[in-house]
């Protein structure tokens, strides 16, 4: 086969695997980001501690990642001939490929949540903050560079399971190598294939690394975190000028002249 051969046929099928992972990429972040918070906060010890509710959603977490892709796939035919009206396409396999990919996500999501540290959760509280301030001020912010290593790590694990998607007719890059590498013994097909696959994945993990990596130079998870800190460190000084004996804001300096009165006695006379 020649390049002018392979050309189109590796055109459309990059263009199919972007597609895929694209959309299921969304739909995974959409649902496994809100359900890996909800396993925090349902926790011993969260915010919304809930022990039968969380076990029963991690159970359900678990039971969806230990099923291997392929027998996902075929135990979903069903809903995905419901969803999509087929089962062979592109569109197809983003339904298989999205439900596989929320319990990984929302895993991932679990554990960087669980790494914030807890006494900027205490301080947004005692400043009468709710839960839903919580997750958004903190929570989501502080945990951002690891929710996109988290991301990035998505993006990986659909590419591959886009690539066994192929063997069932989705499209892909899978599909190219599978029916024009495995079965036609295009071998030069078949490595180019293996090759765009490697590069694709080396930039994609490049550029989550980099975006990670800037975060966390600027602090950043998310912003909030140094001004609740910064009032955290103020409470204390608070609590001092409330002190029996403490000497109150506009006092006179104790070395002030009989008869002096502070500015704002003055401003009161005048």
């Amino acid at each position: 086969m020649t390049w002018s051969e392979m050309q189109p046929l590796l055109s459309q099928a990059c263009w199919d695997t972007l597609y895929m992972v694209g959309w299921s990429t969304l739909i995974a972040v959409v649902a496994g980001l809100p359900l890996g918070v909800l396993l925090v906060l349902t926790d011993r010890g969260g915010l919304l501690q809930n022990i039968v509710a969380n076990k029963v959603l991690g159970q359900l977490v678990n039971i969806a990642r230990s099923m291997p892709f392929i027998i996902l796939m075929v135990a979903l035919m069903s809903f995905t001939r419901w969803v999509t009206g087929t089962t062979i396409g592109r569109d197809a396999a983003i339904v298989p490929l999205a439900i596989g990919a929320i319990p990984f996500f929302a895993r991932l999501v679990e554990t960087a949540v669980r790494e914030v540290d807890g006494g900027l959760v205490e301080a947004v509280q005692a400043m009468g903050g709710n839960t839903w301030t919580v997750v958004r001020k903190v929570l989501v912010p502080e945990s951002l560079p690891s929710l996109i290593a988290g991301t990035t790590t998505t993006i990986v694990a659909l590419i591959g399971y886009s690539a066994m998607a192929g063997t069932v007719g989705a499209g892909g890059l899978g599909d190219i190598a599978i029916r024009y590498g495995y079965q036609r013994f295009e071998t030069q097909l078949m490595w180019i294939t293996v090759a765009i696959l490697a590069v694709v994945i080396s930039l994609i993990q490049f550029a989550g690394d980099f975006a990670a990596r800037a975060l966390h130079r600027r602090g950043g998870r998310g912003g909030p975190a140094p001004r609740l800190r910064l009032l955290k460190a103020k409470e204390p000084a608070a609590a001092d000028a409330t002190r029996p004996g403490a000497a109150p804001a506009d006092a006179a300096p104790a070395d002030a002249a009989p008869g002096e009165a502070a500015p704002a006695e003055v401003s009161k006379v005048g």
